[in-house]
C-alpha cells in the first residue's frame, strides 16, 4: 500500500481501537501506521464471500464520537447490515434442512422438560407458554438479530430462577400475584439490558490483571476476558444440569402419596404407576442408546458417506420418534407411561388472559423485584453472550461479523415481552447454540499428499516464526535495533495467539467430524478426515425451527406432543448432557490422566504441561462448578448467576498468580472464539 494512501480499517477494528485508548501504551509505536486492507476475515473458505466494497461502513460518524451512548449498537448494525440480504439467499443450501430438524427437537423438548418442575410447582405456566417463548425468541433474533446462528429459548437456569422466586414470595404472609411480580422482575432486567447495551460496552467496570497490578477502568468490553476456562466450567455445569433433570424426570414418574391428589390441568398426562415408571426407564435408555448408536455409525467406516451423513443429521430425531412409538407397543402401552402435559390450543395455563397487568402490583413489591431483576441480568449477560460466543467459536470457519451489543439490546426486548405475556424469558441455549452451527458445517477433504507441491505454490498465510526470523535479519542488517524489537514483539504476540488457537482445535474438530473416514479396499491412503471448510450462515433455520414451535400450539399437533412419554425426554436429556460432557475441556483433561502414556500421541499439547499444573487448573474449574451446583440446590439459588459471573475475574485476576507458566496457560486455556469474532469486543485476553 502506498504511503500516501489512506489507511482502511474494518468497523470492528475501528471500534476496538477506540474502546481501548487506555491501553495504547502497551502497543508498538508504529502500530497506528500499519495498513489494514479490508475487514478481518477468517482464513477458511466460507459459503458466503466477504466483499471489500468501498461502500462498506467504516468509521463511526464524527458527530457520534463525543456521545458514548449506543455506539456499540450502531457499530454492530453498520457491520452486519451489508450481509442481511445474503443471510436469506445463503439459506439455499441442503445443510439448512437437517439443521432445522435437529434444532427443533433439541430446543423445544428440553425446554418443555426443563419447565415441568416450574409448571407443576407454580401452576402459572404451561406448555403453551414455553412454545410461545421459543417462537418469540426465534422470530426476533432471526429477523432482527445480528447473530442469527445463536439459538435462544427456555433454559434450565431461568426455570431455576423463576421457581426460586416463587418459593421466596410464597413464604411471605401476604404474597403478591406471581406473574405480576415476575413481570416487574423482567422489566427491571430488561432496563438493565438496555443500559448495558446503550453504554456501548458489554460491561461497565472491568478487572484487568496487568502483570502484578490490578487496574479498574470503564468503557471496555467484558467478553474479551471470557476464555475457555469460563466456558468449559459453565458448560460442565449445564451438562450436569441436563443429567440431573433427566434423573428427576424419571424419579417423578414413580407413584407417591402425593399422587393421590386429583390431577390438575398441568398434570393430566396419565396417572403415575410403578409399571409406567419402569417403562419410562426402558424408554429413556432406548433413546440414549439408539442416539449414540446413530452417532457412532456416522463416525465409523461403515456404509456410504452419504448414509453416514444421514445418520449424523437425523439420528437423534429418528431415535426420539422410535422410542416414543415404542411406548404404544404391546405391554408397554398397557403400563400407561406418563406423557407430557398439554393444555388447550393457543391458550395460557389456568384460563388466564395472555396480557399480565404487572403495573397493578403494589408499590412495595416493585422495589423488592429489583434485586431479582439484577440477578436475571447477571444470568442473561453471561449465559446469552457465552452462548453467542460458543455458536461462533474458533472451530467454525465464519466470515460474517458478530453483534454482541445489539443482540443484548434485543434480549432486553424479548425479556420485557416475556414479562408482559407471562411466559418464561428466553435466552441463549447451551449446547443447542453450538450444535446449530455444527449442523450447518460444510465438510471438505484436505488435499492428498501428492498435492502438497501444488498447495505450496498457492498463496497462503505467512509462517509467523519465519516472518519473525526474516524481519529480525533485515532489522539487524539495518542496525535499527529498536524497530526490530518492536516488530519481533508484535509478531511473537500474533504467533502466540495462533498457537494457542491451534492447541484447542484438534479435539474440537474431532467432535465436529460427521464423516471421519472414507476407507475402501485398495485405497490405502484414503483414510482421510473431513474438516470444516465453511458454515452456511443464514437466518432461515432459526426462524423455521421457531415457527414449528408456533405450529405445535395448534390443536392437532399439541395432541401429538402430548403423546411423547416423559421417559423419552429423560433419555434426550442424558444424551445431550453426555454429548456435551464428551466435548468439554474439563472432561478431556480428566481423561488425559487415564490415558496409556505409550498410546498418547507425541504431539499431545498436554504433554508439555506438568501434571500437577493440569490438576491445579482442573481443581480451580471444578471448584467453580461445585459452588454453582451447590447453590442451585438451596433457597439461595437466586444468587447462582453471580457465582457464574465470578468465573471471569477468577480467570483474569487469580489464575495468572498461580504457579503456571505462560506456555502452560496457553495450552490449558484459550480464546472461546476466533480473533475475527472477538475483535468486535476488543480482542482476546
Amino acid at each position: 500500500m502506498a504511503d500516501d494512501e489512506p489507511i482502511r480499517r474494518s468497523p470492528a477494528a475501528e471500534y476496538a481501537a477506540e474502546s481501548q485508548t487506555s491501553q495504547v501504551e502497551h502497543r508498538l509505536d508504529d502500530s497506528e501506521n500499519t495498513p489494514i486492507d479490508s475487514a478481518p476475515m477468517s482464513s477458511s473458505v466460507s459459503a458466503t464471500l466477504r466483499t471489500n466494497d468501498p461502500t462498506t461502513p467504516g468509521r463511526i460518524p464524527k458527530w457520534m464520537r463525543g456521545i458514548p451512548l449506543f455506539r456499540g449498537i450502531v457499530h454492530d448494525i453498520r457491520s452486519r447490515a451489508p450481509y442481511y440480504i445474503s443471510d436469506w439467499t445463503d439459506a439455499w443450501n441442503y445443510r439448512v434442512i437437517p439443521a432445522i430438524v435437529l434444532i427443533f427437537f433439541a430446543n423445544v423438548l428440553p425446554g418443555i422438560a426443563f419447565s415441568l418442575d416450574l409448571i407443576e410447582t407454580t401452576q402459572q405456566y404451561g406448555v403453551s407458554e414455553v412454545l410461545l417463548s421459543s417462537f418469540m425468541a426465534a422470530f426476533i433474533f432471526s429477523i432482527f438479530g445480528a447473530q442469527p446462528l445463536c439459538i435462544a429459548g427456555v433454559t434450565g437456569p431461568i426455570t431455576v430462577l423463576n421457581k426460586t422466586i416463587f418459593d421466596i414470595i410464597e413464604r411471605q404472609d401476604n404474597p403478591p400475584d406471581y406473574l405480576q411480580f415476575v413481570g416487574w422482575v423482567y422489566l427491571w432486567g430488561a432496563i438493565l439490558h438496555w443500559i448495558t447495551a446503550a453504554l456501548n460496552c458489554t460491561f461497565i467496570v472491568h478487572l484487568i490483571c496487568d502483570e502484578y497490578s490490578l487496574t479498574m477502568f470503564a468503557g471496555c468490553n467484558f467478553l474479551r476476558y471470557v476464555t475457555l476456562f469460563s466456558c468449559d466450567t459453565f458448560g460442565f455445569y449445564v451438562s450436569w444440569v441436563y443429567l440431573q433433570y433427566g434423573v428427576q424426570v424419571i424419579t417423578r414418574q414413580f407413584p407417591s402419596s402425593a399422587s393421590s391428589a386429583p390431577p390438575t390441568p398441568s398434570t393430566q398426562s396419565g396417572t403415575a404407576t410403578l409399571d409406567g415408571a419402569f417403562v419410562g426407564i426402558i424408554l429413556a435408555l432406548l433413546m440414549l442408546m439408539t442416539s449414540f448408536l446413530f452417532r457412532g455409525l456416522s463416525r465409523s467406516s461403515y456404509f456410504h458417506r452419504h448414509v453416514r451423513r444421514f445418520f449424523a443429521d437425523y439420528g437423534m430425531p429418528i431415535s426420539l420418534v422410535a422410542a416414543s412409538a415404542m411406548a404404544y407397543w404391546g405391554r408397554f402401552n398397557s403400563a400407561n407411561p406418563t406423557t407430557l402435559p398439554t393444555g388447550k390450543a393457543f391458550q395460557p395455563a389456568g384460563g388466564r388472559d395472555w396480557l399480565v397487568r404487572f403495573w397493578q402490583l403494589d408499590g412495595k413489591w416493585v422495589g423488592i423485584a429489583f434485586p431479582f431483576g439484577f440477578a436475571l441480568w447477571v444470568l442473561f449477560f453471561f449465559d446469552h453472550n457465552v452462548s453467542s460466543l460458543m455458536a461462533q467459536g474458533s472451530e467454525f470457519p465464519l466470515r460474517k461479523p458478530p453483534g454482541f451489543h445489539y443482540d443484548f439490546f434485543l434480549l432486553g426486548i424479548t425479556t420485557f415481552i416475556a414479562g408482559l405475556l407471562g411466559i418464561p424469558a428466553p435466552n441463549g441455549l447451551i449446547p443447542q447454540a453450538p450444535i446449530h452451527t455444527t449442523s450447518l458445517l460444510i465438510m471438505g477433504k484436505p488435499p492428498k499428499k501428492e498435492d502438497d507441491k501444488d498447495i505450496e505454490e498457492r498463496p497462503k498465510a505467512p509462517n509467523f516464526s519465519q516472518e519473525v526470523r526474516r524481519s529480525g535479519e533485515k532489522q539487524r542488517d539495518m542496525g535499527d535495533r529498536k524497530s526490530f524489537d518492536g516488530h519481533t514483539a508484535e509478531m511473537q504476540l500474533v504467533a502466540r495467539t495462533q498457537t494457542r488457537h491451534s492447541l484447542h482445535m484438534s479435539h474440537i474438530n474431532s467432535g465436529l467430524e460427521p464423516d471421519p473416514t472414507e476407507a475402501c479396499v485398495g485405497e490405502g491412503d484414503a483414510h482421510r478426515h473431513e474438516v470444516p471448510v465453511a458454515v452456511v450462515e443464514q437466518r432461515v433455520s432459526n426462524l423455521a425451527q421457531g415457527s414449528l414451535c408456533l405450529v405445535l400450539l395448534s390443536g392437532p399437533f399439541l395432541h401429538v406432543l402430548g403423546l411423547i412419554p416423559r421417559g423419552v425426554l429423560a433419555g434426550l436429556f442424558w444424551y445431550m448432557g453426555i454429548d456435551a460432557l464428551q466435548g468439554n475441556g474439563i472432561t478431556r483433561k480428566l481423561l488425559y490422566f487415564l490415558r496409556d502414556k505409550a498410546l498418547t500421541p507425541a504431539d499431545e499439547p498436554l504433554r508439555r504441561v506438568r501434571k500437577s499444573r493440569i490438576l491445579l487448573f482442573i481443581t480451580v474449574q471444578l471448584s467453580g462448578f461445585g459452588a454453582t451446583m451447590a447453590v442451585t440446590q438451596t433457597i439461595a439459588a437466586i444468587g447462582f448467576p453471580g457465582i457464574i459471573l465470578l468465573l471471569v475475574p477468577l480467570r483474569a485476576v487469580v489464575v495468572p498468580h498461580l504457579p503456571f507458566t505462560d506456555e502452560e496457560l496457553a495450552i490449558l486455556d484459550g480464546p472461546t472464539a476466533s480473533p475475527f469474532t472477538m475483535e468486535s469486543v476488543g480482542g482476546t485476553l
